[in-house]
């Protein structure tokens, strides 16, 4: 199965469903791979508002 990007909360992921907020608008046009491993640290992920570890993708089609 394809990876695919939440265009809600940008996680990627190879469910039909995102394991974050459950959303099914999932796209598998995406670019941009952000790898977050501490987001109580990280400014990205402050800035992209993510507090979980996990891949997600920087552009959304």
């Amino acid at each position: 199965m394809r990876p695919r990007a939440c265009r809600t909360c940008k996680i990627i992921t190879e469910e039909n469903v995102c394991p974050i907020c459950k959303s099914t608008d999932l796209s598998d046009d995406f670019s941009g791979l952000l790898i977050i491993l501490d987001p109580e640290n990280s400014q990205l992920a402050k800035k992209m508002e993510i507090d979980r570890e996990g891949r997600y993708a920087l552009k959304i089609r």
